[in-house]
């Protein structure tokens, strides 16, 4: 019997397997199964009567073939690209197969069962997270919320105030304690966030906590009974971590006089930085082919979109779904003008993450602080090789595709330039660059290099910033070793990751850090 003469390629060839017939018989059946794409149809060729001696040497393996009434015939396998190439000639016929058997195939078998075990392990850990919310909500009885806990003139002084589209010159105003901030996904939110964990401490302000975990219990809907030892009738000043929006409960949580504050962002970076960042987690996405799934992505949603898949929210009008609304709607939908008018209705504040700094100037005003309280540095920031660079063809196709988040960042770009205009273009320039000067002060007291740097250049654990699975993409910074007494603290508190912050503040983070160690297995 002889071999066949065929000339296999080496994208058509799906695997070469040797079969053994027991007892030590060295005569075996080699069986070449190949794979046709295009066709989507695997067939077989095989040849009996042929004897195989495989040795490893430096890495190679040599080959000799043995068919009845034929001679020694050498092969051998090289090295191209990841796989072996095994070539050999038959009555002057080419042969050629892809196979992965030897040294580079059990390293590629060795990857296979890590990846397997790494997406078991990843899987079981966010059931894990998901399940320990609370299934269950018991009736809480309704007790009137307090008047706010902070308002005592011990420990809040009124300020003198300039010129302000809210006050006349020369009044004074008391700062507002009472704070909702709306935490949404890729929003610049960290940093927000650190400024009012800050202010919180200066004015020795009751938080709304979660426990157990940086969240609370997203993306199940906001209850009271997710806070952190709540109880009916509690006082809280401030609510500010990552929740889907539940107006009600909120409101039976808070003073009636409390300050609603959210941060937007244009939908098509926001689209872009969620596939980052929470891709890996989304299982529809592992079946995308290439390595620019975004872009493969963008061209057809439709086709790997799947409204039911696990974590599907995080890709599709992620904003909109944060505020506790039906994020698959239709545009024509009558309910998303009235899920936009909820948002009007509730919210005094909506900030921009692209005019971040003059959001803070409208923050300052609208809640009588300093400018001392608005210092911040930029948290959570991606290294730029991490970013992709979308075409203006992508970012069409990604605001069409989150159309309902554009519509909302639409309504409230204009709506945040008019308080710019009511605020004053010449006084917002002037405050900004105030802002900004503060904050390169800052930088140069605090920052050791006075720049962000990558993940695995910074020297302490306590100012290691969270990472996506699967890489670290996440900057964070290294606090100068010299810096004075008088800004110690201050600069520590400025540089600090959120969930060290919540940490200190005695928030138990015990499923958090749990996923984070899963997390930092995989990463490694």
């Amino acid at each position: 019997m002889s071999l066949p003469a065929v000339l296999y390629s080496a994208r058509s060839v799906l695997e070469l397997k040797v079969k053994g017939d027991g007892g030590g018989d060295p005569r075996h059946q080699v069986c070449m199964q190949r794979e046709r794409e295009e066709e989507d149809q695997i067939s077989e060729l095989c040849s009996t009567e042929h004897v195989i001696r495989v040795q490893d040497s430096a890495g190679f393996m040599h080959v000799r073939i043995k068919s009845s009434g034929a001679g020694w015939k050498g092969g051998k396998l090289q090295l191209d690209k990841k796989q072996f190439l095994f070539g050999f000639m038959y009555e002057g016929n080419p042969c050629f197969c892809w196979t992965m058997t030897g040294k580079q195939g059990r390293q590629w078998r060795s990857t296979y069962k890590s990846l397997v075990l790494g997406i078991l392990l990843t899987s079981c850990m966010i059931l894990l997270y998901c399940l320990s919310a609370p299934q269950v909500h018991f009736s809480l009885p309704e007790l009137p919320v307090p008047y706010s806990c902070a308002h005592r003139p011990s420990q809040l002084h009124s300020k003198l105030t300039t010129n302000s589209s809210q006050q006349t010159a020369g009044q004074t105003c008391t700062p507002k304690v009472d704070i909702m901030f709306m935490k949404t996904h890729k929003t610049a939110s960290s940093t927000f966030l650190n400024i009012l964990f800050r202010f919180g401490e200066k004015h020795q302000l009751k938080f709304a906590f979660p426990d157990s975990r940086n969240d609370f219990f997203y993306p199940s809907i906001f209850q009271r009974s997710h806070v952190k030892d709540y109880r009916p009738g509690m006082c809280f000043n401030i609510i500010c971590n990552h929740m889907r929006f539940n107006a009600p409960e909120v409101a039976k949580l808070l003073p009636v006089d409390t300050s609603y504050i959210t941060i937007l962002r244009n939908p098509a970076e926001l689209f872009e930085s969620s596939f980052h960042y929470f891709g890996r987690l989304v299982p529809f996405t592992w079946k995308i082919p290439g390595d620019d799934k975004l872009t493969e992505f963008l061209r057809d949603p439709h086709y790997y979109f799947d409204p039911e898949g696990f974590n599907s929210f995080y890709l599709k009008n992620l904003l909109f779904f944060d505020f506790g609304q039906d994020n698959t709607l239709e545009l024509d939908d009558p309910r998303v003008e009235e899920g936009i008018k909820f948002i009007i209705d509730r919210f005094q504040l909506v900030m921009l993450v692209e005019y971040f700094e003059e959001s803070l100037i409208l923050l300052k005003n609208a809640l009588c602080w300093e400018m001392d309280d608005l210092l911040f540095f930029k948290l959570n920031a991606r290294k730029g090789s991490t970013v992709s660079k979308l075409t203006p063809e992508l970012r069409a196709r990604a605001l069409e595709w989150n159309a309902i988040d554009w519509r909302l960042y639409q309504h409230f770009n204009q709506t945040f330039w008019k308080k710019v205009d009511a605020y004053g273009q010449r006084r917002m320039a002037e405050d900004v660059a105030e802002l900004r000067r503060r904050n390169a002060e800052m930088a140069a007291i605090c920052i050791e290099g006075g720049h962000a740097v990558e993940a695995g250049s910074i020297q302490e654990t306590a100012m290691q910033p969270w990472q996506p699975i699967g890489e670290k993409s996440i900057m964070g910074y290294n606090l100068k070793k010299n810096v004075d007494k008088a800004h110690q603290k201050l600069c520590r508190k400025m540089l600090m990751p959120e969930l060290q912050y919540l940490t200190e503040f005695g928030v138990n983070l015990w499923i958090t850090k749990l996923w984070g160690h899963v997390r930092d297995i995989i990463n490694w």
